[in-house]
């Protein structure tokens, strides 16, 4: 049923209350000669570890201090225990329509050694970054309620504990706020850095064959040797822009991605040089994992800007195992078709791509909960809610807005008019007037980007504009 959300997709953000998807033309069969490769191992690069959580009848005081009883229904919880290597962390439960109201925590075991990490919170609402209501894929029946997931760097040792709001030794079952049910820990393990990713089959075109496929209308591939035919069809989408396969696309100067940018009729259009984009390849991505259809909107009126709420505690060189978790965390554990956002930027500034499509194409993600439709999502790796960004980052931020906008003629300090598929913030319906580059809090009640990150979008408008020549 979910594969469909290539050509259904009717979520409402922009100036009608039901827009379809613009649906690419019907597939039509591969025509590429598939070669079975080398035997490959039966699971792919990567695993995750989904333990259930049990009633708590005893946790540390709010404030801090020694442990107090609560009532079992309030509290649940994973006490310390070895597990497999992981690297990123998160909780997930049933209904991803539930909230979790109150505190997670984790504590982690640093790979092979004794030495057990100090007790470290959650963001609890992660329910906002996930498709709009009423779309295939928030319809699809795997979704799942999700805390955002948290790097905690090598670990073999995990505890958990999850604390509803007014849970206390006094409180009564209808005191404290319930806890979701089906309550687990996510253990993910991104699997290990590769130069190139696990190949399922090699794909030979035929005789002749010289066009590069697109992801609505697979036809023939170029030969990529070791490169599977899903990752073969996601690198297609980009073939205009580097050669299948390529680990990057390349930047270039505002001169010549004016030339390459369609916009409108005669007019000069206001492009930003295109920065430098690692691909999906570029950082790893199982194309295994992900739904192979591709979904768009017809259009990207604005930008949202979220912060990962991964944490800090991480090195430029991580940000593609990062990645690999979040990804492999919002498909197996959150229940997703793909990653969440359309780029992703490192505090080096160094931005990826992100959910599957191509990246100058408008890609549906699954980044602000009722504005996914004709919007594109940007994650900052990192939490920002009381740590600055890097400037490197705030500068890449500008930079892939001031391209990525400008190749559907918008300006980054202007305004835009969306209509919410339902956000709780913005009921179903409402007409939301929004910046151009907007905050994920402008579109959702919750503190993402992160109130630091926030103060920064000002400036990262104002020099996306310059870079567009306005």
């Amino acid at each position: 049923m979910r594969a469909l959300l290539a050509t259904s997709i009717g979520v409402t953000c922009a100036t009608a209350l039901t827009l379809p998807l613009a649906a690419p033309a019907p597939a039509a069969p591969v025509q590429a000669t598939v070669a079975q490769a080398p035997a490959a191992p039966a699971e792919p690069a990567g695993s995750t570890q989904s333990l259930p959580l049990r009633p708590l009848t005893a946790v540390p005081r709010a404030t801090g201090g020694p442990t107090e009883s609560v009532n079992p229904e309030a509290a649940r919880g994973l006490l310390r225990r070895e597990a497999h290597r992981f690297s990123l962390v998160g909780v997930v439960w049933d209904d991803a329509d539930t909230e979790l109201h109150g505190t997670v925590q984790v504590r982690t075991r640093g790979a092979g050694t004794t030495r057990w990490s100090g007790w470290q919170s959650l963001e609890t609402h992660n329910t906002d970054h996930a498709a709009d209501p009423g779309s295939p894929e928030r319809e699809s029946g795997t979704v799942r309620g999700s805390t955002a997931p948290l790097w905690v760097g090598d670990s073999d040792g995990v505890e958990v504990r999850v604390r509803a709001e007014n849970a206390g030794p006094r409180s009564g079952a209808a005191d404290a706020a319930p806890l979701p049910a089906g309550l687990r820990v996510e253990l993910v393990d991104p699997g290990d850095d590769a130069e190139e990713p696990r190949a399922d089959h090699t794909v030979t075109p035929p005789a002749g064959t010289a066009t590069p496929a697109t992801a609505a209308q697979p036809g023939a591939l170029p030969e990529s040797p070791g490169l599977g035919l899903a990752a073969a069809e996601s690198s297609a989408v980009n073939a205009d822009l580097a050669p299948l396969g390529a680990l990057k696309i390349p930047a270039l100067s505002k001169a010549e991605s004016e030339e390459q940018a369609v916009v409108g009729a005669a007019a000069k259009p206001f492009v930003g040089p295109r920065p430098g984009i690692v691909t999906r390849k570029g950082w790893g991505a199982d194309e295994s994992l992900r739904e192979r259809a591709f979904a768009y909107t017809s259009t990207v009126k604005a930008a949202f800007i979220h912060h990962s709420a991964t944490g800090n505690n991480y090195t430029c060189a991580q940000a593609p195992s990062i990645l690999r978790g979040i990804y492999r965390y919002h498909v197996k554990s959150s229940g997703w078709r793909d990653i969440g956002y359309n780029f992703a930027v490192d505090k080096c500034g160094n931005i990826y791509e992100g959910r599957a499509g191509g990246v100058t194409k408008a890609v549906l993600g699954a980044h602000t909960l009722g504005f996914n439709t004709n919007s594109m999502g940007i994650a900052v790796l990192g939490t920002y809610s009381s740590k600055n960004p890097p400037a490197a980052a705030v500068t890449a931020v500008a930079k892939l807005t001031a391209w990525k906008l400008g190749l559907f003629g918008r300006n980054p300090k202007g305004k835009v008019t969306l209509v919410s598929g339902g956000s709780g913030k913005y009921k179903k319906g409402a007409k939301a007037n929004l910046n151009v580059i907007s905050g994920h809090r402008d579109g959702f009640a919750t503190e993402c980007p992160g109130a630091r990150l926030y103060k920064k979008l000002g400036s990262a408008r104002t020099t996306s504009a310059k870079l567009q020549g306005r």
